[in-house]
């Protein structure tokens, strides 16, 4: 379990294929801090250490996970935000987020606004019930609030700190992005929509 709030912004160092799986070496300021074994998002995507090194350390992204977010596109050089998992007595800053990315959506606008910027992101309409105005979304990692939503964009203010602290400031219209829905709305849907059966 995550809260949305990015530790370090990693470099993918090389990507490497490994049957349908594909391993990636991350570089970053919290690698060395990691062991085997341990749970770090990745963009969103929570994914297990398998190796640590001085600076960098290594995941595998299974077909399933390089199907469902933008990990199949990822070259070796691009930025990724890097969150470890929560402890159960620290703050949850953003949102609980799962690290069970739901989809990619695209960004589609990018308009900076008075020292912030306005993203505008379209995403896949049987979807659209999961995002309220003012509601929790989690987007590359990093938990934002919604801002109009419709049946097929929403749009999220980027404050300084976070553009140029997370990956968003290397973020460009086309791009496709890793987007996670809140965990209880996600539960609300489901309960309303067994209700009707």
């Amino acid at each position: 379990m995550f809260t949305g709030i990015i530790e370090s912004l990693g470099k993918i160092i090389s990507i490497e294929d490994n049957g349908s799986n594909k391993r990636f070496v991350i570089e970053s300021s919290v690698s060395a801090q990691l062991k085997a074994g341990d749970s770090i998002a990745h963009d969103g995507v929570c994914l297990t250490v398998e190796d640590v090194g001085n600076s960098t350390h290594a995941v595998t992204a299974v077909e399933e996970t390089l199907r469902r977010s933008n990990f199949g596109k990822k070259k070796a050089g691009d930025h990724i935000n890097l969150e470890r998992s929560m402890m159960l007595n620290g703050k949850i800053d953003g949102h609980l987020v799962q690290g069970h990315v739901d989809d990619v959506a695209v960004c589609k606008k990018i308009k900076s606004k008075n020292g912030s910027h306005i993203f505008s992101f379209a995403f896949r309409k049987k979807y659209a019930a999961l995002l309220i105005d003012k509601g929790s979304v989690c987007i590359n990692g990093v938990s934002l609030t919604v801002i109009k939503p419709s049946s097929k964009k929403f749009a999220v203010a980027i404050i300084p700190f976070t553009f140029e602290t997370t990956s968003f400031k290397f973020l460009r219209e086309g791009d496709e992005v890793n987007i996670e829905f809140d965990i209880i709305g996600k539960y609300v849907a489901r309960m309303l929509e067994e209700s009707k059966s």
